[in-house]
């Protein structure tokens, strides 16, 4: 799908009386998994892209309210006057996930960023077509208040006789529901931002850097006990003769065999995923040329 912009787009921070006489929905209840996809979309986003969206699948409560508790982002190009949504994908993504959950229906659809533009109108028609009345939920991956807001929005339009004025997005409020556990990966996630994901080398050089990090400490805190500056802890010597009675018992030339086979079989990966990336990354590109044409 590909449109030009020609929106005026209005934005409501806070619940009024117009908006909400033309709004049925009144919370959107939002599953952490949800936030957890959005953000790994963001990092894993091309370079030249500078928001991600996707769909918001969920479903309605009785009483009006959006329980969204998943979502699958969507390829899509924007410039500062046109969108275009990989519509194919979207549709073949939501195929399958009503074949493993047939009770979640399309509720709307999430966008990284702190707020709505003439872009998110042109989206928002689309999911218009799609669903009655649906959420728009943002995320400020940027962390532009120094954490990630989260809002949710509806949309309406305002028009004057047959001619639309403008597309006005409303705020509604936003109940995030999790356990404890997750409210720990998500203070931690509201805290830190990053631009993107360490690959599998980066990773295994860092976990590396730990490692010798912590057999430093134990080489230390064992050459204290034994020199007599340290008091010897019983508990912490155990724990030390379990680690060293796990390792395997291995000429140095087969453990070094090993490393190597694993290495090389790491870089193999490494390998093919980059073609894969390459290749998804050539056909979305040709599939939307192919649908502005």
């Amino acid at each position: 799908m590909a449109a030009a912009s020609d929106h005026t787009v209005l934005q409501f921070v806070s619940p009024s009386s117009t908006a909400s006489a033309t709004t049925s929905v009144l919370t959107a209840r939002i599953h952490p998994l949800v936030i957890f996809n959005v953000c790994d979309c963001f990092v894993r986003r091309p370079d030249s892209a500078e928001r991600v969206i996707g769909t918001l699948l969920g479903s309605i409560l009785p009483d009006g309210t959006v329980d969204i508790r998943n979502s699958y982002a969507v390829p899509h190009n924007e410039s500062s006057d046109q969108v275009a949504v990989d519509i194919d994908y979207h549709h073949n993504m939501l195929a399958s996930h009503l074949k493993v959950n047939p009770k979640e229906i399309i509720v709307g659809w999430y966008s990284t960023g702190a707020g709505v533009n003439g872009g998110s109108a042109l989206i928002h028609d689309f999911y218009a077509r799609e669903v009655t009345n649906p959420i728009h939920l943002t995320v400020d991956t940027g962390f532009t208040n120094g954490e990630g807001t989260i809002k949710a929005f509806v949309s309406s339009n305002l028009s004057l006789g047959d001619r639309q004025l403008a597309a006005q997005f409303q705020e509604i409020p936003v109940d995030l529901r999790m356990v404890d556990a997750e409210r720990v990966g998500f203070d931690v996630l509201k805290a830190t931002a990053v631009d993107k994901l360490p690959n599998d080398l980066e990773g295994m050089e860092l976990t590396m850097e730990r490692l010798l990090t912590l057999i430093n400490d134990v080489h230390k805190y064992v050459d204290g006990v034994v020199e007599g500056q340290t008091a010897p802890d019983n508990n912490i010597g155990r724990f030390i003769a379990d680690a060293v009675a796990s390792l395997p018992k291995l000429p140095p030339q087969v453990f070094d065999n090993l490393v190597n086979d694993s290495l090389q079989d790491q870089l193999l990966l490494l390998y093919l995923s980059s073609i894969t990336r390459t290749q998804l990354s050539l056909a979305e590109k040709l599939n939307t040329a192919a649908q502005m044409l």
